[in-house]
């Protein structure tokens, strides 16, 4: 598995081939080798979203958007700092982001924009706190799906090359048609990939 693999899939649009590789995102999660990260991403994938569903509003706490950031780190690079940082925030600066972030009526550059007032959130942890509740419109911005996308141009993590990269993940779900989401095409796209690799910086 590799980017060239992953770029490939993106070309496809049958959808077999697109959920044989979902079918085998867990598998390719176990084979990272990081302990607790099955485990995170199945709270990720599939508590989370259900409980945040079962809000009224729609909200997570400063706990769970923590343990976001550790599943973002777990998949890729772990940076300390950033975790320490969103911490930092207090529970009622995450409770009213969330709120207004995960409302549908928000457009998508302000619902990201909430999020990232908060300390320590910028678009790639914005992004993977609204897949939760929009996967739709917010696939979680990943540098190696991203690398496979060469229609985007090089991944940065900036609010412009974001929604570029939403996009293309948005039009290749309406590709693929129900239920595909967003966010579902940018997990499949991961595991053709086969998870972690150090791009060039």
């Amino acid at each position: 598995m590799s980017i060239a693999d992953g770029a490939r899939l993106f070309e496809s649009s049958d959808p077999s081939n697109w959920q044989q590789a979902l079918d085998g995102y867990p598998a390719v999660i176990e084979a990272q080798g990081v302990s607790d990260l099955p485990d995170l991403d199945r709270w990720y994938r599939e508590d989370l979203p259900e409980l945040v569903r079962r809000r009224g509003p729609m909200t997570i706490d400063l706990d769970e958007l923590s343990k976001i950031v550790r599943w973002k780190m777990r998949r890729g690079e772990w940076r300390a700092r950033n975790l320490a940082l969103v911490r930092g925030n207090s529970a009622d600066q995450v409770d009213q982001c969330a709120r207004a972030a995960f409302d549908a009526s928000l457009p998508p550059r302000r619902a990201l924009a909430a999020f990232c007032e908060l300390k320590g959130v910028g678009p790639a942890t914005a992004s993977a706190a609204l897949a939760v509740a929009r996967p739709s419109e917010f696939p979680f911005l990943d540098d190696l799906i991203g690398s496979a996308i060469s229609s985007t141009g090089k991944p940065e993590f900036t609010t412009g090359y974001y929604f570029k990269y939403a996009q293309a993940l948005i039009q290749k779900a309406s590709e693929l048609g129900p239920p595909w989401t967003a966010q579902a095409v940018g997990l499949a796209l991961w595991s053709a990939i086969g998870g972690k690799i150090i791009l060039a910086k």
